[in-house]
């Protein structure tokens, strides 16, 4: 099993890369994750911001792999403990599927991925940057799996 990180954004700051890429590294073994990068739409003066995310919406979209267990990052979305989120892994390992994770653009999701998902996953009731987003996905996605593996990394 695979896993996908799809985000809309391109050009993360060198601490978020960083960082990305230390547990990218980290989760080599037990869920490779891949980030793949999507343009974001043009906003601005004068530019529709619907027609944006429209756009992003239909490069997210296509960047799915086919047959993938579609999971949107979304405040709307189920919120889960660390212990929560491992079990909710075990049972995507046991579908069998790969897995993508989707982030939207600054205005969210564009109603075709919300439709395309199969279920939203919430980071609690902060607003998070969506640079930021994609480290805290990877760290969360490798403390489930070291508490699956029965790693000492958590320690709650």
């Amino acid at each position: 099993m695979k896993a996908r990180l799809i985000a809309v954004g391109e050009r993360a700051p060198d601490w978020v890369a960083s960082g990305f890429s230390d547990y990218q590294k980290r989760l080599s073994h037990w869920l490779p994750l891949e980030l793949i990068e999507v343009a974001a739409g043009m906003r601005g003066k004068g530019r529709d911001a619907a027609r944006a995310m429209a756009d992003e919406g239909s490069r997210v979209i296509a960047a799915l792999p086919k047959q993938a267990h579609v999971v949107t990052l979304d405040g709307r979305g189920k919120a889960y403990s660390s212990e929560q989120l491992a079990q909710r892994l075990e049972a995507w390992r046991q579908r069998g599927r790969d897995l993508a994770f989707l982030i939207g653009g600054p205005e969210g999701h564009a109603p075709e991925v919300i439709a395309s998902a199969d279920e939203s996953w919430a980071l609690g009731p902060l607003t998070l940057p969506h640079m930021l987003v994609r480290l805290v996905v990877a760290e969360q996605i490798y403390r489930a799996c070291s508490l699956l593996a029965n790693h000492p990394y958590h320690r709650a």
